[in-house]
């Protein structure tokens, strides 16, 4: 039993791998095309209406698919009558919150900065119907770790872009390419993964069986409405107090630097709760770990987010395109931030989830939206680079909150966290300054990637200058020559 099950489990890692590198590498190809035949206006149309969808999304699943995924079933019927109670769940909450949203869309359009545009909402909220039929699906494809499935759906959902965004963006539908590309997604996630489940809705439902589950799933929901606010409240005051142009630059650019962000973090996150969760009750293994992982993922997390500042244009220039120049200072400042976010920030709620304390990262995000709403209030009334700095900056007040909750709650010392991580913040800063004096050489764009080229060899000089670094960089180096020898 437990050989099948580490099977499964290292097959399940395969496929969950793959799909996270193909979709982390497609997603910014496709957006790099779409930037460039659509406006910064039509994406923050698109930034609202997603913002409104997520939001009502989270009710209509109000946490099952965690709840299927963790639950021990005594058998396959019970699992099936679960999921049909979660799925008719799903279903009528998401017909009612669509009702809702198309009844009051001229309201909703107006509060979020996007009058005249309620018809718009309506349609795009069309997706709320779909997704009721793909999430419980796709929790109990998890559930059974079959991620080869998982993967094939996500690889036809990149594909769309490709054959239905971007085509219909050439026509010149502007925001309804979009749109009409993730209704387009939604449908063949719902399709795909329907056709090849073993389970397939039936009529059956059961209010005792509901209450168990929301019981269960109440935690998850408060959870998640909670990081909901802290990840959309900028964009609804910027709606509200600018336009659909700035929510546009600043919205497309942080997904941006977020995407790329991920890269490093995506394949990380899960590997390191799953160990964090085994080491539990091992203090010494445990902190190990952790200080062992932020080591690692600074390494190349802080050199990516003081380059993406230094060379914020040419970022913007190659991602974005020319008619995006205004988003290259917020590319900047939010990659920056991200960096100290990242390493200091995301991977407490890792902590505190192995530790079996999941309350205590929504303490963190609850004592980080009394800052973060007031200060986006404050500072959107002196303009947008104002709202902008403010909310990137302002990200270091939650990494000050986690600093005292993992000190008082989980026994990390603040001293200690940052120690950890100070050979690559000392070779990211020279790095900086080198490529500063860098560009004021040239500003041709053939000399940024020549003198990035130059930047990169530098910080790696650097860091090696520390021997633990240089340990850390010699056993990556013979990881990946002993790969390319294999493959050879």
């Amino acid at each position: 039993m437990k050989e099948t099950l580490n099977s499964k489990y290292v097959n399940a890692t395969k496929w969950s791998t793959i799909t996270q590198i193909a979709t982390k590498l497609i997603s910014p190809v496709t957006n790099m095309i779409l930037a460039r035949l659509i406006s910064p206006e039509a994406f923050g149309i698109v930034a609202t209406i997603t913002m409104i969808i997520t939001f009502a999304d989270m009710f209509t699943d109000a946490g099952f698919q965690k709840y299927l995924v963790q639950h021990e079933f005594e058998n396959e019927d019970e699992k099936f009558k679960n999921s049909n109670v979660a799925f008719w769940t799903n279903f009528g909450v998401s017909i009612i919150l669509w009702l809702i949203i198309t009844l009051f869309r001229e309201t909703i359009a107006i509060s979020v900065g996007n009058p005249g545009q309620g018809n718009v909402i309506a349609i795009a909220s069309i997706q709320l119907l779909l997704t009721s039929f793909s999430s419980i699906q796709m929790a109990l494809y998890r559930r059974e770790f079959d991620f080869k499935t998982l993967f094939l759906v996500q690889m036809v959902a990149v594909c769309v872009p490709f054959l239905v965004t971007i085509p219909l963006a050439l026509l010149g539908l502007s925001y309804w390419a979009i749109i009409i590309g993730n209704i387009t997604m939604q449908v063949s996630n719902a399709i795909i993964l329907t056709y090849k489940s073993k389970w397939k809705p039936r009529l059956f439902y059961d209010v005792t069986l509901l209450k168990e589950m929301l019981s269960f799933s109440m935690w998850s929901l408060i959870e998640a409405i909670s990081i909901w606010l802290t990840t959309w409240a900028d964009v609804f005051i910027i709606g509200s107090a600018l336009n659909q142009y700035y929510i546009g630059i600043y919205k497309t650019s942080t997904t941006l630097v977020n995407a790329l962000m991920s890269l490093i973090t995506a394949s990380i996150v899960p590997v390191l709760f799953s160990a964090l969760s085994r080491l539990q009750n091992d203090e010494k293994n445990f902190k190990k770990m952790y200080y062992k992982t932020q080591r690692a993922v600074s390494t190349f997390v802080f050199p990516l987010g003081v380059g993406l500042y230094m060379y914020s244009e040419l970022a913007t220039k190659v991602m974005l395109g020319n008619k995006w120049s205004e988003a290259s200072d917020v590319i900047g400042v939010w990659a920056l931030t991200s960096a100290i976010m990242i390493v200091f920030g995301n991977f407490n709620s890792e902590v505190y989830r192995a530790k079996g304390l999941p309350k205590l990262s929504f303490i963190a995000q609850i004592l980080h939206l009394i800052v973060l709403v007031p200060v986006c209030i404050v500072s959107s009334k002196y303009g947008f680079w104002s709202l902008v700095y403010a909310r990137a900056w302002i990200r270091t007040q939650l990494v000050l909150v986690h600093f005292a909750i993992m000190k008082f709650a989980i026994g990390f010392s603040s001293l200690e966290t940052i120690k950890n991580v100070v050979p690559s913040a000392i070779s990211s800063i020279s790095m900086g300054v080198l490529a500063y004096f860098l560009q004021q050489l040239s500003s041709e764009i053939l000399w940024d990637f020549i003198s990035i080229l130059i930047c990169i060899l530098f910080y790696f000089s650097v860091l090696s200058l520390f021997p633990s670094m240089r340990e850390q960089i010699e056993s990556l180096y013979r990881m990946l020559k002993s790969k390319i020898i294999t493959r050879l």
